[in-house]
């Protein structure tokens, strides 16, 4: 039986995360990625990205003020319920600011430190997923009704397709791109899309067999991280460990342990 508690935080998340993602699609400027090497696209999408996590926030705390919440754009307050709120309104910056469709607005739940409910909203895919702990993984999309999701069955490794990031440090992302070279030839192939949120709902949804990614913070996997599992997948960081920002990994059981150990051997967790 579900907890009504985490029906209602539910029903908040996809809330938040269907207006804040009607807001950015909507109030995008058509000409933004004209000027992508300018200045003031820049300040744009940081005046989205800030107007999207206000919507969030303030929705949040009309129905729920007694929360705590966590927001990329500063949004902190501890809370009083034993709910904590983990946001990121704006997932895919630069596909946002170049107009590629990757992005998305990811809300996430906790109860006692733990998240029970995940949210990612990505408009231009016209996808919505979700998760409550123990029910299981689900989206709407183009398709009809609401589809349960279940990551692909394990493929040998030579055959997995794997996602992952690079950091905007010069010297993180380099050591990042020596990684994947290491580990390109050991897979089917490597994708790189521009937004955790997506990447993780991508592993939920059979899209892609793994991901993994160092530098990550706790509103880029709070939902995403959540659906992966409910999807069947496993997820963590460094062996024994839990996702965090020395490395997050989500994969198929049977690529996960032989990608999270290449990656151990491989040192992706440091320069």
């Amino acid at each position: 039986m579900t907890d009504p508690l985490h029906t209602e935080l539910l029903g908040i998340a996809h809330e938040a995360a269907r207006r804040a993602g009607e807001l950015l699609r909507d109030g995008r400027p058509a000409d933004l990625a004209v000027a992508a090497t300018k200045s003031s696209p820049i300040d744009v999408v940081t005046e989205m990205d800030i107007a999207a996590e206000k919507l969030i926030t303030g929705l949040i705390a009309d129905r729920r003020p007694a929360d705590g919440i966590l927001g990329e754009e500063g949004a902190a307050s501890e809370g009083t319920s034993g709910v904590r709120w983990v946001i990121d309104p704006l997932d895919g910056t630069v596909n946002y600011l170049y107009g590629l469709p990757t992005w998305a607005v990811s809300v996430a739940a906790e109860q006692d430190g733990e998240t029970v409910v995940g949210v990612v909203e990505a408009p231009m895919r016209g996808e919505t997923c979700h998760a409550v702990r123990g029910g299981g993984a689900w989206a709407t999309g183009a398709w009809d009704g609401v589809r349960r999701l279940t990551c692909r069955p394990a493929p040998p490794l030579d055959q997995a397709l794997v996602s992952t990031g690079f950091n905007y440090v010069t010297e993180v992302r380099t050591h990042q791109a020596e990684v994947a070279r290491k580990l390109v030839p050991l897979l089917r192939d490597i994708r790189r899309s521009g937004s955790a949120a997506v990447d993780l709902c991508d592993v939920a949804a059979g899209r892609l067999d793994g991901y993994y990614e160092r530098g990550l913070h706790a509103w880029d996997y709070g939902a995403g991280d959540l659906i992966a599992r409910e999807a069947g997948a496993l997820t963590g960081g460094r062996p024994s460990q839990g996702p965090s920002g020395d490395l997050t990994v989500a994969a198929s059981p049977g690529v996960f342990e032989p990608l999270q150990r290449l990656l151990e051997d491989f040192g992706a967790w440091h320069d």
